[in-house]
């Protein structure tokens, strides 16, 4: 896992240097009213200007965040470059395998900062599921939450439409280490189906996608925020289609699982037929306990200053909102957070 992580990060540190070479935007100490590079590649620079600030005496961190292909990554590397744009801490977004990933290596100190779902959040806090073996571990903190993460079941197969249609087909669910498989556990388990009842295999987006484009499966989980680079880069050459899940099946997901709220994919997201119905749960950042205060004020500061910003990136910088980067309860904030959010009027828990 370490000798992987550290290839990882090499390769993430000559990614953010090249980019911080075509960047004309300068160090967090510069003055505002800089022009931002727009770091998703999609159309050269932009007229946002980054806000610059922060706290000084800021430090290097490394951000795990997801596949290649997942919204993890995509967003992450934007949101870590902006950090480093606008103030004094330097934040480098790494490839990894997912939530649990993510707050194991913090746990072994290869990483400072990470992506995790909200509910693997909760079971790693409570030693429960995943971390059933290793026990609690509850050296980490809230920094925000961020965003909503869709539970998105992926299908080019025209004849499932619902989670019942999934007994007896070869269903992707999830890479090892990812929330991904509980969340279909869950799913299943609100339609009365097991792992048992399906041919399950575990794979991480890129290879659902792969795999769903050969015909190798019938249908994946995705747990990511739509639009996801995976399924849309599918949806240029077959025709897409999510599974709904009827009120009835949500309600009774909901009373075993509370902390999934419904939603809706519009039809447009990948170009399909019609809107998808179904469940979330919330991205959040997590940072270890050990983090200074100044480099997650300066986290939220680069992020929150600059949603304008972020969002001519990236499409889920417009769904940053300081209440609900606030609203987490499963988990304390970290105490820089707090100061940060304190400044803004909004009071978070603590440790």
């Amino acid at each position: 896992m370490k000798k992987k992580l550290a290839i990882a990060l090499s390769l993430a540190m000559v990614v953010t240097m090249a980019l911080t070479a075509c960047d004309s935007g300068g160090s967090g100490s510069s003055t505002s009213g800089n022009q931002s590079t727009d770091p998703a590649g999609s159309g050269g620079t932009t007229a946002v200007e980054t806000v610059k600030g922060g706290k000084e005496g800021g430090t290097s961190l490394t951000f795990t965040t997801g596949g290649d292909q997942g919204t993890y990554y995509g967003f992450g590397g934007v949101v870590a470059q902006k950090v480093g744009e606008a103030t004094s801490t330097t934040v480098t977004a790494i490839v990894s395998g997912g939530s649990q990933a993510n707050i194991e290596n913090m746990e072994a100190g290869d990483a400072q900062l990470g992506f995790v779902q909200s509910d693997v959040m909760a079971y790693a806090y409570q030693g429960i599921r995943n971390f059933e073996e290793t026990g609690a571990i509850t050296d980490f903190s809230t920094v925000a939450a961020l965003y909503m993460e869709q539970v998105q079941i992926v299908t080019l197969d025209p004849e499932i439409k619902t989670v019942a249609d999934l007994a007896g087909k070869t269903v992707s669910i999830g890479a090892p280490g990812s929330g991904v498989y509980y969340n279909a556990i869950d799913v299943l388990g609100a339609y009365d189906l097991t792992v048992e009842d399906i041919e399950a295999v575990l794979e991480d987006f890129g290879t659902s996608a792969e795999s769903l484009q050969d015909g190798k499966i019938d249908a994946a989980f995705v747990v990511a925020g739509a639009p996801t680079t995976a399924i849309t880069s599918l949806a240029t050459t077959k025709e897409v289609s999510l599974v709904s899940l009827d009120e009835e099946h949500i309600a009774k997901l909901q009373a075993n699982s509370p902390y999934y709220s419904q939603t809706v994919i519009p039809a447009d997201t990948y170009d399909m037929a019609e809107d998808a119905t179904t469940v979330a749960v919330v991205a959040t950042v997590i940072a270890r306990d050990d983090v200074s205060n100044e480099d997650v004020y300066n986290f939220l500061f680069g992020t929150f200053e600059n949603i304008e910003s972020l969002t001519a990136a990236h499409a889920k910088g417009a769904e940053l909102d300081l209440e609900f980067a606030a609203s987490n309860t499963a988990v304390p904030y970290h105490p820089g957070a707090a100061e940060y959010f304190a400044e803004k009027g909004i009071e978070v828990p603590t440790k």
